[in-house]
Parts: structure tokens; sequence; C-alpha cells
């Protein structure tokens, strides 16, 4: 089997994220049960697992765009305390627009389709209070050339893009207030191979310059071994499995994980 392509980074510090006794239900259908995960400074982890897992569930959770049953969400930042799902209506969409960033499968959830890329971007910088114009858009054109896009496109709405060039646009606009932690769900999903390579390339560098803590959500296993430090296997609502992303993927242990990695060799 191959290895990974980078070597695990060794933990040195408390973590960044942490979720404890995560539990959610709709209706009879259990989507969550009893949950708990953790994301250190600067590492990237990955969650696995078939469709109806959980995954992401959770990972909208970790946005604050839903609210568990049961369970405790926190984050060691300066000036963040207490379990974030307390938090008023107001706090936390303030906290997402300003400290947690998020790329979504679906470019039309996270983006004005009809709007400049720029200013797609510039959007997300107004929410942090800043109003002027040259300003806006040098910042917008920093994050956008930081995704790697072209800037000879600044001025298109994504509607005239591509689906990898809509994706570089999220990945601006989550990055533009450099937040301390970034969300990725199914970053490459109905991109043609060769396009998602040249994203996941982007991630990767971005991950090194900037040293942000990325949790993404896949059922791609070569998506998570490319980019992941270590691995959460869900299925049922449950964590089945975790560990470091070259233990899982030559050694795992759970009959479940066992069955994703052998169905993907």
């Amino acid at each position: 089997m191959r290895l990974s392509q980078h070597p695990a980074r060794i933990v040195t510090t408390d973590p960044l994220l942490r979720m404890d006794g995560i539990s959610k239900t709709y209706g009879s259908v259990t989507a969550l049960k009893d949950v708990c995960a953790i994301a250190y400074p600067g590492e990237v982890l990955g969650i696995v697992g078939e469709s109806g897992s959980g995954k992401s569930t959770l990972l909208r959770m970790m946005n604050l765009e839903e609210l568990p049953d049961e369970g405790n969400y926190s984050l060691d930042l300066p000036d963040v305390s207490g379990n974030l799902f307390e938090l008023d209506r107001f706090a936390r969409r303030m906290l997402c627009a300003t400290r947690i960033g998020i790329v979504y499968q679906n470019p039309h959830i996270g983006l004005l389709m009809k709007h400049s890329s720029s200013g797609n971007v510039a959007e997300r910088l107004l929410v942090a209070g800043e109003r002027s114009f040259s300003v806006l858009r040098q910042k917008a054109k920093v994050a956008l050339e930081a995704s790697e896009f072209p800037l000879e496109r600044l001025d298109s709405p994504p509607i005239e893009l591509s689906g990898g060039m809509q994706q570089r646009v999220q990945l601006a606009k989550a990055i533009a207030l450099e937040p301390a932690l970034l969300l990725l769900d199914e970053p490459t999903t109905g991109l043609d191979v060769s396009v998602q390579a040249l994203v996941l390339d982007t991630l990767k560098h971005l991950q090194q310059d900037r040293k942000i803590t990325m949790i993404i959500v896949s059922h791609d296993l070569g998506v998570i071994r490319t980019l992941a430090d270590r691995v959460m296997v869900m299925r049922r609502g449950e964590v089945v499995e975790q560990g470091l992303a070259d233990q899982i993927f030559q050694d795992p242990q759970h009959p479940y994980t066992q069955q994703l990695v052998h169905a993907k060799l």
C-alpha cells in the first residue's frame, strides 16, 4: 500500500477543537450518538464514512449551523470560552463569520453565484467591519491569489466559472479573515479527476503555508489519504475507529474500516 504523502505532525499542544458527547436524532432516526472529536492546531483531520454515517451532520455542528440534542463544543481561542452551542444566534453567527471558514460540496450554498468572485470574498470581509472599497478589493485579491484563483477573473461571477474555479472562490472566501478552523465538506465531489488533483494541491499548499487547522469530510479515501494527518471513521452516527492516517490505511482494526480500505484498493 502506498504511504501517505507527508509525515504525521507530532502533537505537542492542547486541542484547538474539542467536541464531547454529541448526540442528535431526527424523529426516530439517530444521526449522531455520543460522538467525541478533537483537532489540534495546524493538523488536518479527515472524517470518512458512507452516506448517512453522520459525518456531514457533525461538520455542520462544527460550523454551528445545527445544534445537538446533547453535547459540548469548545475552541481553544483567546477570546472564546464555554460551550459554543450555548451561544445565542448572533454570537454563533459572528464566531463562524470571523473564526471558522467552510467550503461546501455545493458552491451554490456558499456563494452568491451572480456576484463577482471578488465581491463574494469581500462579503466575508464586510462582516468584520471593513468598509473601504480599495481595502476590500485588495484583501479579496490576496485571498483569491492564495487559493490559486486566476486574478484576471476577479470580476467574473461564479455562475460563469467551472466547478473547480467555484471551489477556489469558496476557499478564498473561507480564508479571507484567516480563520483558526477551516471546514471542508466533500470539496472535490463532482469534479473531474484532473481538477480534483489541482484543488487538493491548493489545499496542501495552503495548509503548509498558513498552518490552518482543517477538518475535511469525504467518502473518497484517496482525498483523505492525500490530506489528512489523522482519520475518524464513522458509521451509523458513531465513531468506530480513529488514529493516524498511516495506521488507519495500513492496519485498520475495525471490520467496517477494513471494508472501506479494502474496497478502495
